[in-house]
């Protein structure tokens, strides 16, 4: 299943794209009941929309999607990057640079699925160090379509500058500054994201 769900949220599957069974399997070199197990879980993340039978397609995010899952994001990522400065540790914090660190490395190189992967990393390390137990149960919950959401953007440079300054402030547990550049980087993020699909669709 993460072959399935790291394609669709790096785009390689593209919104709308058919998922049959047979040929799913095919591809990648197994049998299909597994294709159906995953394709089972995907629909349950949010990620896959089911079809009549052995069939499903990658699912086309709305912009009514898009903004409900930006407000729920808004409010969920304050919460943990607050608590997060907070709560934070040397281990957590060494995490937390790892990621940064391979955003950073994937970004300077033009890796684009790559700097996107380490940067929803950082996120869910960021709500590790949150060490708040309902926070991490709805973060798993949502986790697929936040990384999709994530990930919707291609200024690969400027998102990591805002998580370096993040990492900043929660080395220094510095809440108030946190939370102005949690805010800050969602609000860049929803624009960014707003051009991407205007990018998209244009194409």
């Amino acid at each position: 299943m993460r072959t399935l769900r790291d394609e669709i949220i790096d785009g390689t599957r593209a919104p709308g794209s058919k998922l049959v069974e047979r040929e799913v399997a095919a591809e990648l070199g197994v049998s299909r009941l597994p294709v159906r197990d995953a394709l089972r879980g995907l629909v349950n993340e949010g990620l896959v929309t089911p079809r009549p039978r052995t069939w499903a397609v990658v699912r086309e995010f709305t912009p009514s999607d898009i903004s409900d899952l930006s407000e729920v994001r808004s409010a969920l990522e304050t919460l943990g990057f607050r608590l997060a400065a907070q709560r934070r540790t040397r281990a957590g914090l060494t995490k937390l640079r790892s990621d940064l660190d391979a955003e950073r490395e994937a970004a300077d190189k033009g890796d684009g699925a790559g700097a996107r992967r380490a940067a929803a990393d950082f996120h869910e390390t960021v709500t590790e160090l949150a060490d708040n137990a309902l926070l991490s149960e709805l973060d798993t919950t949502l986790r697929s379509r936040m990384r999709w959401l994530l990930g919707q953007h291609d200024d690969f440079a400027a998102v990591t500058e805002e998580h370096e300054e993040l990492y900043r402030a929660i080395e220094a547990r510095d809440v108030a500054h946190v939370q102005v550049l949690a805010e800050r980087h969602q609000t860049t993020s929803r624009d960014k994201a707003a051009a991407h699909q205007r990018r998209a669709a244009d194409q």
